[in-house]
């Protein structure tokens, strides 16, 4: 893993636990997802490659799955996302 995942989350506060241990799962499929994508992109066994890109596609349901549950969790979190695309549409005219 290229992340350092996990992280010592003792000194979290019980409200915040399970956001972060979200978090940390979203971190750790999306080095997964990366990891990958760049072994496929080195290998020019067709095969290797097709099982490689299929498990990161996968591996993308599963942050779409955590993220879901961190959503659901962390309001701020949804308000901040929503700011955040507001800004890119605004900077490069797009929707």
């Amino acid at each position: 893993m290229l992340s350092d995942i996990p992280k010592d989350l003792k000194s979290v506060d019980k409200e915040n636990i399970d956001k972060e241990v979200l978090r940390a799962g979203i971190i750790a499929e999306l080095d997964a997802i990366s990891l990958y994508e760049q072994l496929a992109a080195m290998t020019e066994d067709e095969d290797i490659k097709k099982v490689m890109l299929d498990v990161a596609k996968e591996e993308k349901e599963h942050v779409g799955e955590f993220q879901k549950l961190l959503l659901d969790r962390d309001k701020e979190q949804v308000e901040q996302l929503k700011e955040g695309k507001e800004e890119v549409e605004e900077m490069t005219d797009s929707e």
